[in-house]
């Protein structure tokens, strides 16, 4: 089991130290890098002030993206387990010719 240890992450310039497995540090710094440029993109619109409410529009957005990736995953899923099963159907008839 890996060790926590804080990391520290910046997010408009602030920084926030976030504790976590060292094995899980790379993503950690990913998602933050992440994180930050959309609240950037939030604040440059004006429309939204306050780093709280920025931050909230952000993750308020990324899971809405998540859902829909979820959902679209569900019917991809859906649409191979039918064209498996009319493959499979294909693939047992006995016709002979």
């Amino acid at each position: 089991m890996s060790e926590h240890r804080p990391i520290k992450v910046h997010l408009l310039g602030k920084e926030y130290p976030i504790g976590c497995a060292e094995d899980e540090q790379h993503d950690l710094l990913i998602a933050a890098r992440f994180l930050d440029e959309r609240m950037r993109k939030i604040r440059e619109t004006g429309r939204v002030i306050g780093t709280e409410r920025i931050a909230i529009m952000a993750a308020l957005n990324i899971a809405h993206e998540l859902v829909q990736a979820q959902h679209e995953i569900r019917l991809l899923n859906q649409s191979l387990a039918n064209q498996h099963a009319m493959n499979s159907l294909g693939s047992g008839s006995s016709w002979s010719g």
